[in-house]
């Protein structure tokens, strides 16, 4: 059954390309890719990451320094681009603070601050560094929780930790919780920073490329790890100027495997499927989909059979994570804006770095960028464990 639509009334987004929509749009447009060779000192094996510049100068203000860790300061980028704060004030004027919702996807939350405080420990008591606060950095609600102070928030707030679905998954999560009258509007993002922990993890799963990822690609073989934040507010429509519409979601569980994704695509198919007929309309409308597409070898072809399943070969398909790498906890946040930049804007992204599509996977992925009216677009983010999440954006006509 259909369901009611929400407006996008607001976004903003910092990645490797930049701080703020317009510096992403620009390196979309212009096909300037934010990955770089891996400058973390640590780490000793080859990969390229998408890193953000200058998060470590990005002081948190003083009321809010008990959350310092790189995870937050990267939020606090985030949402003081675009003047996302203040139509966020904006909105509390308008409704209370006790009734916009505050969800918050992230899988690192502030680890890297937990790796230095015991790299730092005391050698011979193990004590870790007096500074060390993992209730306001490592904790999965800190970044939540310090949102909910920087923005004076007062109504429900959560985190949802589901890998790399986790902040697509928040809007679903917060279409439920305004239908049911729990809110009346709701800040939806998501946050996840570089550390060693995810760089080492996934290595030690075979999945970290050394070289810039090739999404869909023949010679694909592997993910570069990137960091991002991004946050939209929705609102139920009301007549007022607004970005797009948040028209569906979907949402699975195909519990197939701890990592790596149902071989036939099952549970991908059944997130697209459902997004669809929440937004009341069929396969042939979609104009777009922004893939998931990690460039590992299962994943790009899991998700291949679950897009053809639906769509054939009908619908152009890319990648961009070979703009800003994988950004996990936030990836489904960052294609969500880069979705609603491709209604905006009428373009469509290639998928950079890859030269070659694999001829062994068949949906219409675009290698070049090019303009076109769109204005139904899907966007996929699929985590560990089958959590699956497609989200449908519709253009403001």
């Amino acid at each position: 059954m259909p369901i009611t639509p929400l407006q996008i009334s607001h976004y903003t987004l910092t990645s490797a390309l930049g701080k703020g929509v317009d510096e992403n749009l620009q390196a979309l447009r212009s096909a300037t890719s934010g990955l770089q060779p891996c400058s973390l000192q640590e780490v000793e094996f080859e990969t390229w990451i998408g890193r953000v510049e200058g998060v470590e100068d990005e002081p948190l203000p003083e009321h809010l320094q008990a959350f310092d860790c790189r995870n937050n300061r990267l939020a606090w980028m985030a949402v003081v681009e675009d003047g996302f704060r203040s139509t966020v004030q904006s909105a509390i004027e308008r409704i209370g603070s006790e009734r916009i919702g505050l969800f918050i996807g992230t899988s690192t939350s502030g680890i890297a601050s937990t790796e230095s405080a015991y790299q730092h420990r005391d050698i011979e008591t193990g004590s870790l560094t007096p500074e060390y606060s993992p209730h306001h950095s490592h904790n999965i609600f800190s970044t939540c929780w310090f949102l909910r102070e920087a923005l004076a928030l007062k109504g429900p707030a959560l985190t949802i930790s589901t890998a790399c679905s986790s902040s697509a998954k928040v809007f679903a999560a917060a279409h439920r919780y305004i239908s049911s009258g729990l809110c009346d509007a709701a800040v939806v993002g998501g946050v996840d920073s570089l550390c060693l922990t995810t760089l080492y993890g996934f290595n030690s799963l075979g999945l970290i490329s050394p070289q810039p990822c090739r999404p869909w690609g023949v010679e694909r073989d592997g993910i570069n790890i990137g960091e991002a934040a991004g946050f939209v507010l929705l609102e139920p429509v009301n007549g007022s100027e607004h970005q797009g519409l948040f028209l569906g979601y979907g949402e699975s569980s195909d519990a197939y495997h701890m990592s790596t994704p149902h071989p036939d695509g099952e549970g991908a198919a059944m997130a697209m499927r459902q997004a669809i007929e929440r937004a009341g309309l069929s396969s042939d409308r979609i104009d777009y989909i922004n893939l998931h597409g990690t460039a590992t070898p299962s994943n790009d072809a899991a998700e291949d059979k679950a897009v053809w399943r639906l769509f054939n070969d009908s619908v152009a398909c890319s990648s961009t994570k070979g703009w800003t790498g994988h950004t996990l906890g936030a990836a489904g946040i960052t294609e969500a804006v880069f979705s609603l930049l491709s209604l905006k804007h009428g373009f469509l992204p290639g998928t950079m770095q890859t030269e070659k599509i694999d001829p062994a996977l068949h949906t219409s992925v675009l290698l070049e960028s090019r303009s076109t009216a769109l204005h139904y677009v899907l966007s996929n983010s699929f985590g560990f464990g089958g959590s699956n999440c497609s989200l449908l954006f519709g253009s403001r006509n």
